[in-house]
């Protein structure tokens, strides 16, 4: 029986057999692709080949790629676990073909890698072809069922329809019919009595689609209709995990050797038996799966976070943390001590899992001890509601708390469910379900982008200038509409531009197009698809005509003087700290430059000003800008340029150099470092286990910085008389405060003994019930502690009502006796009720509540409403 890690390298050698260039898979992180935060299938890495972006440099290419699909269109984290062949990450083998073999090849070869090289039964195997579309004009898919047919019987070669036979990379773009290889891995008994093709795309956990074989034959175009591509192209995607499930003879992609090393010791570990109880299976499959993707994402630079991509990550790995509390009575961190056997299943075809182990050790146990104090404060809430509940008479939590949960603290729903069950008490689904379709609708609309066909003025590719100039003469290749945000913009594409495209942690250009007769302002320039695309708020009004593309020279400057101070920070770092530092993210623009990097604790005061000195020694050393272009990325490491994890790089690469410091980089950069000037630090912060971050500015924006400190030691001077040193006289001022801070809260508590005394004096019994009250000046603060005193001192059945005022606002205040509030008064209810005598408003718990307003006219009336209400008027 052949390993997985045998299948994958029996796949790669087929195809290099057939003059397929073996590429390394892309990072599972995308950059520089506002359409997609994840590597979801096969085909991203090509995706600028395939739009025509970038020339065909091999036109047969294969690979193994890491995947993810949690989002979106491809959402199956809420099955991962349950079933027997959904995951979030997943490895995905596929073979291309840009303009050079099509159908016929794909096919064939496709049928010799499954039935020759893997020994698969023919007779299991089933191949789906598209049907055809009258709507969209489009016939059934004779071609690739002509070629089946050589393999397969009519009965193997099944029809499908639009859905599951017809490609699209997205509204618009290459799309084309496609030919699915299922595979049917039932009992031969079954299999006898239930005709496999009734099977397929039925989602029968054991009737399962292998591989896909995309044939983009069409551009779709936005007003949906079809032209057909040019050069026409093949790409196929078979999923890894289920093939090793077909070939190793499994019913399950979890029963392979891919996961089973993980889940042995995920069951050693937590002293459970696979295979022995179905909810604790289910929880060791969805850690099994998820510790892979979040291994693999920080290994390419995407840290668990609150927004985009890294709150994916944050996600997954608080589900794979929830499911370990929950079912496997987890309450320490242990995800981060499966990474050994994960290193041993993955690391001969992913050395970077063991090259960054540290770093992903750090990050997983970290998040998930945070979670894990997260899920306590969580059910501290719970019960606080399951409490209040209780003494309202209530038997459900609604769905607005649940959700608050949820979305505040990341409380799932169903371990909601699962304690109000055991306090026989239930959630309003409905209404949580609510909730998060508004969440839903609100994070659509925020990212909703709609984007018109490109309307092509010439043929020709978009050449970069602005290495070497601010401003070129530019014609318009194309252009088109987008709306975002419901505001309309225009993306224009130059056939050259100076204009540098945002990437790489560098903002994008600002700058003008100017003609004779006219000047458009281009707001920013991204990159899409490897694309400059320069945004406008108008169109100019001759499209034609020839444009001086000018950027903002100052502006770029001010960003070229961040982006080289982030590369000596990043030597000087490795200086100072040692060379385990390796940058991990950045972002460069004219007001500051932001460098993120790997380290276990947190820089020193002393440590930073040795960084500072040492990028002012080459600032100051005026190093020029040494810059090679299209290196080979061999000859560029040679130099000693490093290869950053989480970037996917090309056979050539651009190095920037300023003496010792050795980059690889596509960004622009100042001429020489003494325009720098200087670089301050002035912040460093932790973002993640094992990652710091430096915030930092340059040139201009530290001068500016500088001259605001002196004001600041100027001012501070004249304050205490100019005194000569003026630490030591601050410092005794803050301590001479602190005494008198002290002296305050001695009176206060002193005063505060005192009131009670006088209140208690005044209180009055009424139906079995201490009624104490207090009516005048005073702070809400202070009376707190006062009500607090009295309930602490006092176990008879109580009332204490109070009645504040302060400058134009007031305040009423209720606390109510245990007895009381057992026999249903609830503290937070009254002063709610109350509370529109002094326009106003409050809320609290049963037993204390508050109420603010503004009509301090109406506090009587409000301090006889709650008296009234407990029925001791």
């Amino acid at each position: 029986m052949l390993t997985a890690k045998e299948i994958r390298e029996s796949f790669k050698a087929f195809f290099a057999s057939r003059q397929h260039q073996i590429v390394p898979s892309a990072p599972m992180v995308i950059k520089g692709d506002p359409t997609l935060m994840f590597t979801n299938a096969g085909m991203n890495q090509f995706k600028d080949i395939i739009l025509g972006n970038v020339a065909v440099r091999y036109p047969r290419v294969a690979d193994s790629q890491k995947c993810l699909r949690v989002s979106g269109k491809h959402n199956d984290l809420e099955e991962v676990g349950h079933d027997t062949y959904h995951h979030t990450m997943f490895e995905m083998l596929g073979n291309w073909s840009f303009g050079d073999y099509f159908k016929r090849e794909a096919i064939d070869w496709a049928w010799e890698y499954l039935t020759g090289v893997l020994q698969l039964k023919p007779e299991r195997l089933y191949a789906t072809v598209f049907e055809g579309n009258e709507a969209e004009g489009l016939g059934r898919d004779a071609e690739a069922a002509g070629y089946w047919k050589k393999y397969l019987p009519e009965t193997h070669i099944l029809d499908g329809n639009k859905k599951d036979n017809f490609w699209e990379m997205g509204d618009t773009g290459p799309c084309g019919p496609c030919s699915e290889i299922h595979i049917d891995l039932r009992p031969e008994e079954e299999c006898l009595r239930i005709n496999g093709a009734g099977m397929v795309n039925k989602d029968h956990p054991q009737v399962i689609e292998i591989w896909n074989l995309v044939f983009m034959q069409y551009n779709r175009k936005a007003d949906g209709s079809l032209d057909p591509l040019p050069a026409k192209v093949i790409d196929t995607g078979m999923g890894f995990e289920r093939l090793c499930m077909a070939v190793q003879g499994k019913t399950s992609n979890y029963d392979t050797d891919v996961f089973q090393p993980i889940i042995q010791c995920i069951a050693a570990l937590t002293g459970f038996v696979y295979g022995d109880d179905k909810q604790k299976d289910v929880a060791m499959r969805v850690i099994a799966d998820h510790v892979r993707t979040i291994a693999f994402s920080v290994t390419d630079g995407q840290l668990p976070s609150n927004a985009k991509a890294g709150y994916v990550i944050r996600r997954i790995l608080r589900r794979a943390v929830r499911y370990g509390y929950t079912f496997l009575g987890r309450r320490e961190a242990f995800m981060y001590r499966l990474l050994p056997v994960l290193i041993e299943t993955m690391g001969d075809a992913y050395p970077e899992l063991a090259e960054q182990r540290i770093l992903i050790e750090k990050v997983m146990k970290e998040e998930e001890e945070s979670f894990l104090r997260t899920l306590e404060t969580g059910i501290r809430l719970l019960d606080k509601k399951i409490e209040e509940a209780k003494a309202a008479g209530k038997q459900i939590i609604s769905g607005l708390d649940t959700f608050t949960l949820y979305d505040t603290f990341g409380f799932p729903l169903d371990l909601t469910e699962l304690i109000l069950r055991e306090h026989g008490m239930k959630t309003d689904v409905d209404e949580f379900n609510v909730e998060m379709q508004k969440q839903k609708e609100r994070a659509r609309n925020a990212a909703a982008i709609e984007t018109g066909d490109w309307v092509v003025l010439k043929e020709g590719e978009s050449k970069f200038t602005g290495y070497d100039f601010f401003e070129s003469d530019a014609e318009i290749l194309r252009y088109r509409k987008i709306k975002q945000k419901n505001k309309e913009l225009y993306q224009i594409v130059l056939d050259q531009t100076p204009f540098y495209a945002e990437k790489g942690g560098q903002v994008g250009d600002t700058g003008w197009l100017i003609s004779e007769n006219e000047t458009v302002d281009i707001v920013d320039t991204q990159s899409e698809n490897n694309l400059a695309v320069h945004l406008a708020e108008k169109l100019p009004v001759d499209l034609t005509a020839t444009f001086t593309a000018r950027i903002n020279a100052k502006k770029r400057l001010q960003c070229e003087c961040n982006h080289s101070g982030t590369h000596l920070l990043h030597e000087a770092l490795r200086e100072v700290l040692g060379t385990h530092v390796e940058q991990r993210g950045s972002y460069v623009s004219p007001e500051s430059l932001r460098f993120d990097f790997s380290h276990f604790r947190k820089v020193t005061d002393e440590e930073l000003r040795k960084v500072e000195q040492w990028v002012g020694e080459k600032i100051r050393a005026d190093f020029k800008l040494e810059e090679h272009r299209s290196l080979p990325i061999a000859k560029a490491k040679e130099m000693g340029a490093m290869a950053l994890f989480g970037e996917k790089y090309g056979e050539e690469v651009r190095v920037v150099k300023y003496g010792s410091s050795v980059e690889l980089c596509g960004g622009t950069h100042i001429p020489s470092t003494g325009m720098i000037g200087t670089l301050r630090i002035i912040a460093e912060s932790s973002i993640a286990a094992g990652v710091r971050r430096i915030e930092a500015i340059t040139a201009e924006a530290a001068e500016n910085y500088f001259f605001i400190q002196q004001d600041i030691i100027r001012e501070l001077r004249s304050l205490v008389n100019n005194v000569p040193n003026l630490i030591q006289t601050i410092r005794k001022s803050i301590d001479e405060n602190a005494d008198m801070k002290k002296q305050l809260e001695s009176y206060a508590r002193e005063r505060a003994i005192q009131l009670k005394k006088e209140i208690l004096m005044r209180a009055v019994e009424r139906k079995g019930v201490k009624v104490i009250q207090y009516t005048g000046r005073g702070h809400a603060d202070f009376m707190k502690d006062v009500a607090f005193q009295i309930r602490s001192e006092s176990k008879e059945r109580f009332a204490f009502i109070a009645g504040l005022t302060e400058e134009s606002r007031c305040t009423l205040m209720v606390m109510l006796s245990e007895a009381l509030v057992a026999e249903g008064y609830n503290a937070a209810q009254l002063v709610k009720d109350a509370a529109r005598h002094i326009q106003g408003g409050g809320g609290g718990q049963p037993h204390f509540a508050t109420a603010g307003g503004k009509y301090i006219a109406g506090l009587p009336a409000a301090t006889g409403a709650v008296i009234e209400s407990l029925g001791l008027e």
